[in-house]
């Protein structure tokens, strides 16, 4: 089949990548141009596990290509994914005006017909407005030339996103009209053999339905970190307690782990859009998501309150390590990151950092250019050299298994603070180190 990618960010180049690899003949837009040109090149703007050797992969075999030439792309493809960005507004709406640039783009050239498909995460009644703009830009050429409305919302987790286009737990198709049912079955039959994985609902469903998903993992999760809270206080294990009721297998083990607050591009920003328009479209305040997002908010500062009751409140002349600056592990994505949150507290209070990341360090030099008092590592351990205490905010593989006798020796004082609980508390204090973790004395 022959697809147009509107838009080269993560999801667009993840989705482009994944079904030009099944045989598909993708064209993939953007109006960077110079993204455009590290992509023909063959070079990735993104950090993804595999994502450059696919893409690498599938446009030597000529089945993928990036073009800025909007007219080029329209005309490419009978699917047209939009898969722009939709990043939040000052009051906490996902602002819009890419995805209908896109819809008033793709009415402007098309001269047979096209399935366009939102892929971008938007609020409900998104598809309405994205057909009125195809209508529009349409109606103005004199054309009557035949469209339908999809609406396929990504599930992808960064760090995972390849494993979970390729090999989905399911696929949402929000359509009404059966010709795009059939062509939408088709194009995702290779991602379904095993199973039928495919969801057919109406539009506004599945808008919401990937709204509703990231609003359920967030409130697992800050609901998890506030038990860790009050665990601690009452002396209690938060980690028995997770094994404790994720054994039920009505709750489950995932989205279970407490730590320092979630982050990212999707978790924060959606759950703020869904706030933003159960207020606005139905003026209904969603008391339980606007507590998970308090809840988030406070976490975030969890590890600073950990430090400055060791420390003190005032922290000048201190030196910290951190290892971990991305949201998550296998990604450079630093927005949303709790580790932000914590080194601007960490300088705030009159202290220096040295950070260490697997991957994300070239971002953060971006962030913190020009500001001295943050450093980087080029290893974990040089990040701990001549620190006055260890700092976890990312649970990379390399950090579950360090030499913590070495890190004693390193460390002007002994203080390993944890905030993703990745190692058995009796083994860090065998090696003399105080250890300071989340929901556990």
């Amino acid at each position: 089949m022959q697809i147009t990618i509107i838009g080269s960010g993560y999801v667009g180049l993840v989705s482009g990548a994944c079904l030009a690899e099944v045989g598909n003949d993708v064209l993939c837009l953007d109006l960077d141009g110079q993204k455009i040109q590290m992509l023909n090149a063959g070079k990735i703007p993104i950090y993804e596990p595999g994502l450059e050797a696919m893409v690498v992969r599938n446009q030597a075999a000529g089945r993928l290509r990036f073009t800025d030439n909007i007219h080029e792309a329209v005309m490419h493809g009978v699917i047209q994914f939009i898969a722009v960005g939709t990043p939040s507004g000052e009051d906490g709406s996902a602002d819009l005006q890419y995805v209908i640039a896109a819809a008033r783009n793709i009415g402007r050239y098309m001269t047979d017909y096209k399935v366009v498909v939102g892929k971008s995460t938007v609020p409900v009644g998104t598809g309405d407005k994205v057909s009125a703009a195809v209508k529009d830009e349409l109606t103005k050429r004199g054309e009557i030339t035949q469209f339908s409305m999809v609406s396929n919302p990504e599930f992808l987790k960064e760090g995972a996103a390849i494993d979970d286009f390729m090999r989905p737990d399911r696929i949402v198709i929000g359509a009404e009209d059966a010709r795009a049912i059939e062509l939408m079955r088709t194009l995702y039959a290779p991602f379904q053999r095993n199973h039928g994985k495919l969801l057919v609902m109406d539009i506004k469903s599945a808008e919401l339905t990937k709204y509703a998903a990231n609003a359920m993992l967030a409130t697992r999760i800050s609901f998890m970190n506030e038990l860790a809270n009050l665990a601690e206080i009452l002396g209690a294990n938060i980690e028995h307690v997770r094994h404790g009721i994720g054994s039920d297998p009505r709750i489950g083990y995932h989205f279970l782990y407490p730590g320092c607050g979630y982050g990212g591009s999707c978790f924060p920003k959606d759950v703020k859009a869904l706030l933003k328009t159960a207020k606005d479209e139905a003026n209904i305040n969603l008391k339980v998501l606007r507590a998970v997002e308090e809840a988030n908010d406070t976490q975030k500062h969890v590890l600073t309150q950990k430090i400055k009751s060791i420390f003190g409140e005032n922290l000048t002349g201190l030196h910290f390590a951190l290892w971990g600056l991305a949201f998550k592990p296998d990604t450079d994505d630093m927005r949303e990151a709790p580790s932000r949150v914590l080194i601007a507290d960490l300088l705030n209070a009159g202290a220096t950092v040295t950070a260490y990341d697997p991957v994300a360090i070239q971002e953060a030099q971006h962030i913190y250019k020009g500001e001295d008092r943050v450093r980087f590592a080029s290893s974990p351990m040089a990040a701990v050299e001549k620190s006055d205490a260890l700092v976890i905010v990312t649970e990379w593989k390399e950090f579950r298994s360090p030499d913590f006798n070495t890190i004693q020796q390193l460390l002007l004082k002994p203080y390993v603070f944890d905030g993703r609980n990745l190692y058995d508390p009796n083994l860090v204090r065998d090696a003399g180190l105080n250890y300071i973790s989340i929901g556990r004395q």
